[in-house]
């Protein structure tokens, strides 16, 4: 399911923030492989897609002059990170060859109660299709089998794997098929002839233990650990190159890159853990590594949870 895999490593070599999360979400894996209906990649058949040195051309061009970009995302007040997902798709959409990008986040009524919204509707050489698209990041249980979808929650503890697919494959996806949205498909004067999905994100893995992915994980998906507050200290005294610190929600998606100044110090970091309440929400910490050009790339992340997690759902 990785259309670009020539370019992977390619959101590193970026400097501007929201353009590696742009790289990131166009290139990155999906997290699943199988799925109950279709996934498939927006760019599938895009002149992007035959040609991946375009895309990277396309991409540094952003990094150079990243304005465009961000007068874009400037334009959404909401900053949650899926919808932040989406507006980063719907900018690349709307400039990628041979694709049209005929919606986005359309609305479907009946009568004056809104049923949902259709994420994105496009135009491509393969027809017209209905895409929804998702950002999740997933903690997989401490003890027993991880292959079952119902055990992979979100950091919160308020998502599942396993209703998210239950709610794409039973509401999201089927909702351009429903009666109820022929009216404002006929006002772009189109009918999709498919509905997919789009699955980006992470897979977090306990520590310590393991357990194993869920069932039709892509074997290739981009993955990370998670600890209780009680064990930080363990992990953290572990021996590995480089050093830890936070990473704000909104810089979630793509590996984090930081130059020297940014970095924290240990007084820092080391105030930051006294200060972390006992049902704090989940915070990201990565673990960054100087680069032979002076700057902190992201090795590893890992989410820090509260000592109840998940029996109790933690407030935002």
């Amino acid at each position: 399911m990785q259309a670009f895999e020539s370019l992977t490593d390619l959101p590193r070599q970026l400097d501007h923030a929201a353009v590696r999360d742009l790289a990131w979400a166009l290139l990155s894996p999906s997290l699943l492989s199988q799925t109950p209906w279709r996934q498939r990649h927006p760019l599938c058949a895009s002149g992007w897609a035959s040609h991946p040195e375009r895309l990277a051309d396309w991409l540094l061009a952003q990094d150079r002059q990243p304005g465009p970009l961000e007068h874009w995302l400037a334009q959404a007040p909401n900053h949650r990170l899926g919808l932040y997902y989406e507006r980063l798709w719907q900018f690349a959409l709307g400039q990628a060859p041979d694709v049209q990008l005929l919606a986005a986040n359309l609305p479907i009524r009946l009568g004056g109660q809104t049923l949902g919204e259709l994420d994105l509707l496009l135009r491509d050489a393969e027809g017209v299709h209905h895409l929804e698209l998702a950002i999740k990041l997933y903690l997989g249980p401490r003890h027993g089998d991880g292959s079952t979808p119902s055990q992979w929650l979100g950091p919160g503890s308020h998502d599942r794997l396993d209703l998210k697919l239950e709610h794409l494959g039973l509401h999201q996806l089927p909702l351009s098929s429903r009666p109820e949205s022929q009216e404002a498909l006929a006002q772009l004067e189109v009918q999709p002839t498919s509905a997919e999905l789009w699955l980006g994100g992470y897979f977090f893995y306990p520590w310590p233990g393991n357990c194993t992915a869920p069932q039709g994980a892509n074997p290739g998906h981009l993955r990370g650990r998670w600890l209780r507050q009680n064990e930080l200290d363990d992990f953290l005294g572990q021996p590995a190159e480089g050093h830890w610190q936070p990473l704000a929600r909104h810089a979630w998606l793509a590996p984090a890159v930081s130059e020297a100044n940014d970095c924290w110090p240990a007084e820092r970091f080391g105030q930051w853990r006294a200060e972390l309440d006992p049902d704090s929400p989940a915070r990201l910490l990565v673990r960054l590594v100087a680069d032979a050009d002076g700057r902190w790339r992201e090795a590893e992340r890992a989410f820090v949870v509260s000592d109840r997690w998940p029996l109790e759902p933690l407030q935002a």
